[in-house]
């Protein structure tokens, strides 16, 4: 996955073990349909045994690196490499975090051409992710330090065929509290931790491929006719893989 979809209505579609002001500044802010790497999201960590809603970049930054900016794909880590990676070792340790989304989008490639779909829970619930973060600050640099996160990923039974089964590792009620406030978990911990949900999926519009649009209509769902005209060409390609 490499888009997701924040834009939530009110708070009251959040968890409701949330505080409510964490809900209701994720609620209060701009609606985003097309959110991708070195964008903005909201993230929900733990501070002091407190969870509060911080604004972060998609894409982890280690904060040994020199710039802000890696040559690696760090909007995700997959949850058996994660603890062993050096990129993510560290936060892999403290530094949990979950992000709300509505859905994201991932792509059948069982046919010609493929076709974009966007995936949801099936009750229409909020969907929260499991994700490290990390902060990145260097005296000598022209950006000022800013905090980054990266999802962790496995894959998902929940996931409707045919599309591939690897997605985001998604925790929810007590368990958030286990991901966000325990120590360091081995891979098989966290995977007990995550909701078994059913997920449905249907086909939309190519058009996310373009960075620059995010408006509702980019998860209307499409028929199946419409993909057979040639797939356009005139959008940013970059990020088409799931």
């Amino acid at each position: 996955m490499r888009r997701l979809v924040q834009a939530f209505a009110s708070s009251s579609e959040l968890p409701e073990n949330w505080p409510a002001e964490v809900r209701e500044a994720i609620a209060a802010s701009p609606d985003h349909y097309n959110l991708g790497k070195g964008d903005e999201a909201w993230v929900v960590r733990s501070v002091d045994g407190t969870l509060h809603a911080s604004r972060m970049r998609w894409g982890l930054i280690p904060r040994w690196s020199k710039t802000p900016e890696t040559p690696y794909t760090t909007i995700t880590a997959r949850l058996e490499r994660a603890a062993r990676s050096r990129i993510f070792s560290k936060p892999w340790q403290t530094q949990h975090c979950i992000v709300p989304m509505n859905g994201y989008y991932k792509w059948d490639r069982t046919v010609r051409p493929a076709v974009p779909h966007f995936i949801q829970a099936e009750d229409g619930q909020v969907l929260c992710a499991a994700g490290l973060w990390e902060r990145w600050e260097r005296e000598d640099a022209e950006e000022p330090p800013f905090e980054s996160f990266a999802l962790l990923t496995y894959p998902n039974a929940a996931i409707p065929a045919p599309l591939t089964p690897d997605g985001p590792v998604f925790i929810s009620g007590l368990a958030e509290r286990a991901w966000l406030g325990g120590p360091q978990l081995l891979a098989g911990a966290v995977l007990r931790l995550a909701t078994i949900s059913t997920h449905s999926s249907y086909p939309v519009s190519h058009s996310y491929r373009d960075r620059a649009r995010s408006d509702y209509t980019l998860i209307e769902p499409r028929e199946a006719s419409d993909y057979l005209m040639p797939e356009p060409h005139s959008f940013d390609d970059e990020e088409d893989d799931d």
